[in-house]
């Protein structure tokens, strides 16, 4: 709602545009003030603020600060951010799915196109030459190295997943010019991947950061050797289980696969098919 508000200025009349400002700079304030206090804030008129709130799509100032107050609470802590305590199933379905849906249109639109080039040509150059892609991740984050590391090695290349923090220190020891350490983390303070992180910089490998922008992991992936493709997100992670920021990780794993997929050399699609039809083989039903 905040975003779509936002894009909207530009088209709004001077007076509704300061309107927006104000919801903008302080949404939960603006959805409990009175609409005197809110114009005055505003420096416009009542009728004003009422007219703002038809112009971007609403009924009205109570329709406009009901649903603006959904969009900004804070939700259910250690639950998730987007539901309430009284919320009926119908509810949470729709509240979480918009939740991620928003997520995911956001990143879309703030994804870094350079920093996404630089990481398909290096693991594309590492895959090439039979170099090691390594997947790091503890937690959650863990969960997303193994999905990457099966997805990648079915293009034929030395994937692995290491989620154990000696594992994971003895692996990067490993690792040389023309590997790449792909380190994905929610967080980006986890020890044991700034550890990793250190380690691989070391080493010469190429380091690919998966993880907030401002995170101490986000420090790290700066220099020659070094990609941040940054993934920003509400979520807090001391307060919510990661959900939101699983499906964004998940996705820049599949946008890497999917890219690398198309430049690997042409004798990959085969084998991918090949991969397909064994599996055909181990179902035991088949629907005539």
């Amino acid at each position: 709602m905040l975003d779509r508000i936002k894009a909207s200025i530009p088209a709004l009349p001077p007076a509704e545009q300061r309107v927006a400002k104000l919801v903008l700079a302080d949404p939960r304030a603006f959805a409990t003030l009175p609409v005197v206090e809110l114009a005055e804030r505003a420096h416009v008129s009542k009728p004003t603020v009422v007219r703002f709130c038809r112009s971007v799509g609403y009924d009205g100032l109570t329709d406009f600060k009901r649903k603006l107050a959904g969009s900004v609470n804070e939700g259910v802590p250690f639950v998730h951010r987007a539901v309430d305590e009284d919320d009926k199933s119908g509810d949470i379905i729709v509240k979480v799915i918009d939740n991620a849906v928003s997520a995911l249109l956001k990143y879309r639109n703030d994804a870094q196109n350079h920093a996404f080039e630089r990481a398909i040509a290096a693991l594309t150059d590492s895959g090439e030459r039979g170099g090691r892609i390594d997947f790091y991740g503890v937690g959650n984050s863990g969960i997303v190295a193994l999905d990457a590391q099966h997805k990648f090695f079915r293009l034929g290349v030395r994937a692995t997943a290491v989620s154990d923090g000696h594992v994971q220190v003895m692996s990067a020891t490993m690792l040389a010019p023309g590997d790449c350490a792909v380190i994905i983390s929610n967080s980006g303070h986890s020890r044991d991947l700034l550890d990793v992180a250190e380690i691989a910089r070391k080493k010469g490998a190429t380091l690919i950061a998966i993880t907030a922008s401002d995170s101490p992991l986000a420090q790290v992936a700066h220099g020659a050797n070094q990609i941040l493709l940054a993934v920003d997100h509400p979520e807090d992670y001391d307060r919510y289980s990661p959900m939101v920021s699983r499906l964004l990780h998940l996705m820049v794993i599949d946008i890497l696969t999917t890219a690398v997929a198309l430049r690997l050399p042409g004798e990959l699609r085969p084998m991918l098919q090949e991969i397909k039809k064994t599996l055909r083989a181990k179902r035991y039903a088949r629907v005539e």
